[in-house]
């Protein structure tokens, strides 16, 4: 693996050009952005009911307006500029909570784990290779799902924690040489780059675990690290666009947040989706395959 890992990086070092043209063509080959289509779909889905599990369970833990508020704040990495009406829905769920019973449990486990199951299928076109070679059993297939949502569960616990303290600092002041210095800046920082770990982690651990096989930590980190700079640019950007040029809500009306969620999660899930190819063809160049040109998927 390090024989190939030197083979890969040396290979886009000398053509940088090359390699991201050869990502490009992969992704394209491989119909990335109706698959990317698929799994915004599903996400639109589950982030509701994703969010509602978390939320209820996390909530007998942590308060109930700490724990909005942050995932207030990191739902607006993924929907930028749209968290505050799902995190409303959230906060009018938990008010009535009590009235959950089996069959709605149920429910939401099931559309919960929606978006997990379409990724899964999106990774093995993007990772066919390793398809190939070895398939994955349909238990650990259905099961899959279920342990991302408890690991995505303390995931966000260890992030309130961690968001609350970092809060409590920036209300904290240093003196020095009969000055007194505020950590508000500090916090913010501090803040947006647990934000941005975080994301990386996110991303690497779905590299990680959705590909058939396993897939060495430093590969998943390129992915990681690829689709969150990628995205942090893209986020930017939309804040912008719909917020000064944007005339969405001019056409869609009513339905502007649902559409906006959307268009947000295609670029998302592109980006995603885009970051496994550039592990999948980090692969093959490592392996020797750079000049095989990609072969279009069919049907």
């Amino acid at each position: 693996m390090n024989l190939l890992n030197r083979r890969a990086l040396a290979y886009v070092g000398r053509h940088p050009m090359d390699f991201t043209v050869q990502c490009l063509q992969g992704f394209r080959a491989n119909q990335g952005l109706l698959l990317a289509g698929a799994v915004a779909y599903y996400s639109l889905l589950s982030i509701l009911p994703l969010l509602l599990l978390v939320v209820v369970a996390l909530s007998h833990v942590i308060a109930e307006e700490e724990l909005l508020f942050t995932v207030g704040r990191y739902l607006n990495w993924l929907v930028p500029g749209q968290s505050k009406p799902i995190v409303a829905e959230v906060a009018q769920f938990l008010e009535h909570r009590d009235v959950v019973g089996g069959v709605l449990l149920v429910s939401m486990l099931f559309f919960s784990s929606l978006a997990f199951t379409v990724l899964e299928n999106a990774m093995c076109v993007i990772f066919k290779h390793r398809v190939a070679i070895r398939r994955r059993h349909f238990m650990v297939s259905a099961i899959m799902p279920y342990c991302y949502i408890l690991s995505l569960g303390a995931g966000m616990l260890l992030v309130t924690l961690v968001a609350g303290s970092l809060q409590v600092l920036g209300e904290e002041s240093v003196q020095l040489l009969g000055r007194s210095w505020s950590l508000h800046g500090v916090s913010g920082m501090l803040l947006y780059l647990l934000g941005l770990a975080g994301e990386v982690l996110v991303l690497s651990s779905i590299y990680l675990v959705m590909p058939v096989g396993r897939l060495s930590l430093s590969h998943a980190l390129i992915g990681g690290v690829t689709a969150a700079l990628l995205w942090e640019v893209a986020r930017r950007i939309l804040v912008w666009y719909f917020s000064t040029l944007s005339q969405v809500s001019v056409v869609y009306g009513s339905m502007t947040t649902a559409i906006i969620i959307m268009f947000s999660l295609e670029i998302g899930a592109t980006l995603l989706l885009f970051g496994a190819q550039v592990i999948s063809e980090f692969e093959r160049v490592g392996r020797g395959h750079q000049q095989r040109a990609p072969q279009p998927m069919t049907t």
